[in-house]
C-alpha cells in the first residue's frame, strides 16, 4: 500500500491534499501540522511520499526538509507551498526535494507532481532566468537572498513579520543571543540598518 505524509499547519489544506492522495490510490496517509510532528511520524512510519509546506510554525519547512532527508534519504519530498518558487525552488532542490508546486496552481498540478515523483521523476517549474527577470536593483537583491542560509532566510521572514527576537528564539528552539547574532549578521549581509527597512526588503521581494 502506498503511504504518504502531509505536513501543513492548515487543516483545510491537509484535507484537500488528502483527497488528491486518495485519488492517486494512497491508502495510508498521515498528517502533521509542524516539523517536529512530521519528523516523528516520518521516523515511525517511513512514508514513501512527503508533501511539505514551507510555512510551518517553529522550525520552518526548509529546515524540516533537511531533517526529513537526513532521517530517510530515500523518501520522496514534494514541496506544496505559497512561497514564491523564484526564491525557494532552487533551495528545495539543493535540500533534496524532488518536486515543487505552488499553491496558486490548480490541484491538477499536484496530481501531476505526485504521479511524476512516484514514477521516479522530479517535478519542478521552469523559472525565468534571474539575471534577466527584473531591474538591476531587484537582480542584486535576489542575489543577496540566494546567499543567505536557510536559517537566515527563516529568521529574516519572521523579523519582517514583526516578531521579536525572544519569540523567534522560542519558536525555533534557539537562544535569544543566537537569534540576536543572526539578526546582526542579516543586517550586515543585506546592507540594511533597521527592521523597518528589513520589512520593506522582504515585502519587495515577496518573502512575506
Amino acid at each position: 500500500m502506498k503511504s504518504a505524509l502531509i505536513v501543513d499547519d492548515h487543516p483545510v489544506v491537509r484535507a484537500a491534499v488528502k483527497l488528491v492522495l486518495e485519488a492517486e490510490r494512497f491508502r495510508v496517509i498521515h498528517e502533521a501540522s509542524s516539523a517536529s510532528e512530521a519528523l516523528e511520524l516520518s521516523r515511525e512510519h517511513k512514508p514513501e511520499l512527503v508533501i511539505l509546506d514551507l510555512k510551518l510554525p517553529g522550525v520552518g519547512g526548509l529546515e524540516a526538509l533537511e531533517r526529513l532527508k537526513a532521517n530517510d534519504p530515500e523518501c520522496r519530498v514534494l514541496i506544496f507551498t505559497s512561497q514564491d518558487p523564484l526564491y525557494y525552488q532552487d533551495r528545495c532542490m539543493r535540500g533534496g526535494a524532488m518536486g515543487y508546486v505552488a499553491k496558486t496552481n490548480q490541484l491538477l498540478q499536484l496530481h501531476k507532481a505526485i504521479q511524476a515523483l512516484m514514477s521516479g521523476y522530479s517535478y519542478f517549474a521552469a523559472l525565468p532566468e534571474k539575471a534577466h527577470s527584473s531591474s538591476p536593483l531587484h537582480r542584486s537583491e535576489t542575489q543577496l537572498i540566494d546567499q543567505l542560509s536557510n536559517r537566515e532566510l527563516s529568521i529574516l521572514e519572521q523579523l519582517a513579520m514583526g516578531k521579536l527576537n525572544k519569540a523567534i528564539a522560542e519558536t525555533m528552539h534557539l537562544s535569544h543571543k543566537t537569534v540576536s547574532t543572526y539578526k546582526t549578521r542579516l543586517m550586515k549581509k543585506l546592507g540594511i540598518n533597521s527592521t523597518v527597512h528589513l520589512r520593506d526588503f522582504a515585502k519587495r521581494n515577496h518573502l512575506i
